[in-house]
């Protein structure tokens, strides 16, 4: 998107000037136009920014203008500059969707002040009309994100998933890993095949070699019938061994066996059952140091390391996150049934400004909380206020003080804030505030 700017139309070349002035030094970007003919000219349906206008001006006027760009997008804020005799024509341009009006002479920080609300409300416009095109845009891939990174995965894992070679998925929790391995095994000629996962790190070390290899009849504890394991359960088709990291380092060199031989023993049998499968795992945690720590086989590891495929976390690839929080969006809308979901400021700084550690998962749960707005989602929610509500806070904050410090007295609270009794009432009144609860405090 580009960056925002204010197109700022005036035929009064003094009056121009200022005003540009005090935008710039306000650290916006401002370009200056002596007529709306040529101001037009420099707006699409794309604009990102904020049109400034003086209302009578010769040849084509502020409210022609303000017309001429309704038809270009009627969501474009249109800022008119008004004097004293156009007031009712600048309140009927309001009336017909014109962002604000402001009637000469105005402040600097006036024009500040509504030039900054426009912004952010034409910020606002774009971001829920690019989630509505990003919901709607087909998607060839599961894998979503446009970043040179994940198109090269994307690349990669075809290539890769047609060798039919085993393949080592490397990334941080909730970046797509198992996601990656279906994908590997959709693309090749396994496809119509078996696709076995297995969460390496949640198989309790007494459970996992039953869970994995299998066992014969009654070769285990309340084992009375022969049990086929997940390995075996794979043949001809994709084992992907998730967070392969986390197995028990007795389990390892059992798997190592079945990888080097292409067979498995199941517990307590004769012979080795021969095996016609690919293996795909992943890791969350950087090998090399496990294996130094010696928690994790080098020998293993160098067998699973025949193609490695890293992918990488999302705060290295930022500009996926609006895409993938369309997609989620639509997928928490289809599930839920919530429609008329409306990006907020809150949502929208979170979704800039947030690390995301727990990478495309955190974001997913996040897109959905959004969409049911629910309460655990405050923190992230449009809680600016405004100045009324500042004040009114502080106020109050003020008033609760006063009849802390007095015990709840009335009168000596009133002499601390040097208010008349009426008006310390109304504010008592507005923020429930009720004396007696500092008295029995006292």
């Amino acid at each position: 998107m580009a960056d925002p700017q204010i197109l700022f139309v005036d035929d009064d070349a003094a009056l121009l000037e200022a005003n540009v002035q005090t935008l710039e030094l306000a650290g916006l970007t401002v370009r200056a136009f002596a007529d709306a003919q040529t101001a037009l000219g420099a707006v699409t349906r794309a604009f990102a920014g904020v049109v400034v206008s003086d209302i009578r001006m010769p040849g084509m006027d502020g409210l022609q203008l303000f017309a001429r760009l309704r038809a270009i997008d009627p969501e474009i804020p249109v800022i008119l500059i008004t004097g004293h005799a156009d007031v009712p024509m600048a309140v009927g341009a309001l009336r017909d969707g014109a962002f604000d009006f402001l009637s000469k002479p105005f402040a600097g920080d006036h024009l500040v002040a509504s030039v900054n609300r426009a912004l952010a409300h034409r910020a606002l416009v774009l971001d829920n009309r690019a989630l509505r095109e990003a919901a709607a845009a087909p998607q060839d891939s599961p894998l979503i994100g446009d970043s040179p990174a994940m198109v090269r995965l994307r690349e990669t894992i075809a290539q890769v998933a047609r060798a039919d070679i085993d393949v080592l998925i490397e990334g941080e929790t909730g970046t797509g890993k198992e996601l990656v391995a279906a994908m590997l095994h959709r693309g090749s000629p396994r496809a119509a095949r078996p696709f076995v996962a297995v969460n390496c790190a949640a198989l309790p070390e007494t459970y996992a070699e039953i869970e994995l290899f299998g066992h014969a009849a009654d070769a285990v504890p309340n084992g009375r019938f022969a049990r086929t394991g997940r390995i075996e359960a794979s043949n001809r088709g994709s084992l992907f061994l998730d967070d392969i990291d986390g197995m028990p380092l007795a389990v390892q060199s059992r798997l190592l066996r079945v990888i080097e031989e292409r067979e498995v023993l199941p517990i307590g049998e004769q012979r080795p059952i021969p095996l016609d499968l690919r293996v795909i795992a992943s890791v969350k945690y950087d090998l090399n140091v496990l294996i130094a720590e010696g928690r994790f086989r080098s020998d293993l590891y160098f067998r699973l390391n025949v193609v490695r495929l890293s992918i990488p976390p999302l705060r290295e690839r930022r500009t996926d996150v609006a895409p993938l929080f369309a997609s989620f969006v639509a997928e928490a809308i289809a599930q839920t049934g919530q429609d008329g979901f409306r990006i907020t400021d809150g949502v929208r700084r979170h979704l800039v400004e947030h690390d995301w550690p727990g990478n495309v998962r955190e974001l997913r749960n996040f897109a959905f909380s959004a969409v049911l707005d629910v309460a655990d989602a405050q923190n992230w929610r449009d809680e600016t206020p405004s100045l009324a509500e500042r004040v009114g806070r502080y106020e109050e904050m003020l008033v609760r003080e006063a009849l802390g410090l007095t015990g709840g007295s009335v009168t000596r609270a009133m002499a601390l804030l040097q208010v008349p009794r009426k008006t310390l009432y109304d504010k008592m009144q507005r923020a429930g505030i009720t004396p007696g609860d500092y008295r029995r405090k006292g």
